[in-house]
């Protein structure tokens, strides 16, 4: 597993999150958990 810190942008504004994830996984992959975390906390 590898930890990955990814910047998502979520209306207008830049969110940074951490996405751990195994090392066979493509960065698209990487970036869509990435985007579900910030929706997930930003989106209520």
């Amino acid at each position: 597993m590898y930890k990955y810190t990814i910047n998502v942008t979520f209306k207008g504004k830049i969110y940074q999150t951490n996405v751990i994830a195994p090392k066979n996984k493509s960065e698209k992959e990487i970036y869509q958990i990435a985007k579900e975390q910030v929706l997930k906390q930003w989106a209520s």
